[in-house]
């Protein structure tokens, strides 16, 4: 089974040796997201927990919609944080894309440092 390189304009350009999500058979796994706008490349939020959650979760259903997929899909999340003072706030606005009678099994660190100095990245996995 060959895996298949997952690509959307709509979302961030990955910044290093990476690729935005790879496919194999019927999963997609797609890489941690930070709020990078697309269309600029520059940092959503300016330190703003909340807006950098929604733009990661934009970010996320970007790469998703490129392989054909919604949130709905999704059966696994993966957030870091850099202060877990935040998770409230930061689950709050995740569980808002996601449907009342559906949430995917997650699991919720804290880390020391993330990339560009984000306060949240979060990865997932999808099944169609």
């Amino acid at each position: 089974m060959a895996n298949t390189i997952i690509y959307s304009p709509d979302a961030p350009a990955p910044i290093g040796p990476y690729s935005q999500a790879i496919q194999a058979g019927n999963t997609v796994y797609v890489s941690g997201q930070i709020a990078l706008d697309a269309a600029s490349g520059q940092l959503v939020g300016n330190g703003d927990v909340a807006a950098e959650t929604h733009q990661v979760m934009r970010n996320l259903q970007a790469v998703l919609a490129a392989a054909g997929m919604t949130l709905t899909d999704v059966v696994k999340c993966s957030i870091f944080v850099k202060d877990l003072g935040n998770f409230g706030l930061i689950n709050e606005i995740y569980g808002s894309y996601f449907t009342a009678d559906y949430a995917p099994a997650r699991e919720t660190v804290e880390v020391s440092r993330l990339p560009k100095d984000v306060q949240v990245e979060i990865s997932c996995v999808a099944v169609k």
